[in-house]
This record gives C-alpha cells, structure tokens and sequence, in this order.
C-alpha cells in the first residue's frame, strides 16, 4: 500500500471542493506520516494527547497538528504549546481551560467548537442552545488566547447516506447561522465547518464542508495492536 498513492488518488477526488485535508494518523507509525510529509500533506489529525505530542517531538516543525479526539481538561496543558487547531470543544469549561494554558505560553490557539449532530449516544458534542450559550458568554468574551474558527461534527456511523446527508446538513444550518450572528464576540471568525470522513466525505463536501478528517483513506485501516 502507498500512502502517497492514496493521496493522489483523494486530492483528485476532492480537487474541485475548496477544502482543507486533515491526514489522520492515529495508531499510525511515524514512517507513513513521513511519507504523507513527503506527499506534501502539513496538516496532521491525532485523537489521543500522548501520541499527539510524541509524534510533534519526532517530525518537522511546519506541521500543523489538529487534535481531533476527545480532550480531558487535565491533558490540555501538554498541547497548547503547538497544536495548530483544536476541533473537539465540547464544553466551555474545556474551552476556558484551553485559555488559561495557551495565556501561559503567550499564544492563540484555534478551536472548532464540536456539535452532537450524530443519533448516537456515544458521540460527544455540544446542542445548539449550549452552542450560543458559550458564543454568547462572558467568558469567550473576555478570553484573548482562544480563538473560534468554526464548528466540527460527526455524523452517525451507519450505511445510510440519507441519514448522513441530514445530520451534514443540519450542522451546515447551525455554521450559517452563527456565521450570520452580527453579536459575535471579536475571537470569533466562523469559517471553518470539519465534518467528513473516509466513509462520508464525498456527502460532507456537498454539504459544504471545509476540512475533511481523513485516516483510513490514506493510511489504511487501523492499527488497534
């Protein structure tokens, strides 16, 4: 299998879409995502902390890493030094800590504030009363080191792309309207919408999508071991 083949292949499927690919290569060893670096791919996604910062120490530094996982409050400290964007905001006391950790490094860090849009319980996400709820608070207001990019969601894993092309688009329905929000506070510049991935992505570009999370298209499936 070849990573860059792979690439080659997606970016021509994707190629008319205005949007950004995010290689994720969790459980991946850091060869492939060297082949994926030299392929030309710089924006990496990883879902777990450890192995987030452990690849950031072993690869190039113009990389720009998106933690795409779940993110407990206690971990957030290990990566406001570098991460580029943080797509899993699901709580505004996530969102307050990540605030607090990146004012001691001195810099902003991007987040995507994730809603539930997916039938499962399992998935973690924000409401839309809860979503205007943190736009609308005192704290992102006075925050100065967070900085709200957009929105990111999960559609329900399952083979029914009506299903899929309804949960797409009620998540595009909630980025228009935040974006058409004129009492946003200044840290908010809703542009990005992260929703694809390697089964549904074709279906999330057509619903508008910014940033695909795409792993196992690229690198193959995963590695549990």
């Amino acid at each position: 299998m070849s990573v860059a083949k792979n690439l080659e292949e997606l970016r021509a499927k994707v190629s008319s879409y205005p949007c950004t690919l995010v290689a994720v290569s969790k459980t991946k060893p850091v060869e492939m995502l060297e082949e994926a670096y030299k392929a030309g791919v710089r924006d990496f996604g990883e879902n777990k902390v450890q192995e987030l910062v452990d690849k950031y120490e072993q690869l190039p530094k113009d990389i720009q890493w998106h933690m795409i996982g779940h993110l407990q409050r206690n971990k957030v400290k290990y990566i406001t030094p570098f991460v580029h964007m943080i797509h899993s905001v699901d709580s505004a006391r996530l969102l307050k800590e990540i605030e607090k950790q990146a004012r001691k490094e001195e810099r902003v860090v991007d987040c995507l504030l994730q809603m539930h849009i997916a039938e499962e319980e399992s998935k973690y996400g924000l409401s839309e009363e809860e979503l205007f709820e943190i736009l609308n608070g005192e704290m992102l207001a006075k925050a100065r080191y967070v900085r709200i990019k957009g929105l990111m969601g999960m559609a329900t894993f399952t083979e029914n792309e009506q299903q899929i092309r309804k949960e797409f688009k009620s998540l595009k329905r909630i980025f228009e309207k935040v974006k058409a929000d004129q009492q946003l506070p200044q840290n908010v510049e809703i542009k990005e919408l992260s929703m694809g991935m390697s089964g549904d992505y074709q279906i999330a570009l057509e619903e508008g999508s910014t940033m695909l999370r795409i792993g196992t298209t690229i690198f193959g499936e995963r590695n549990y071991n």
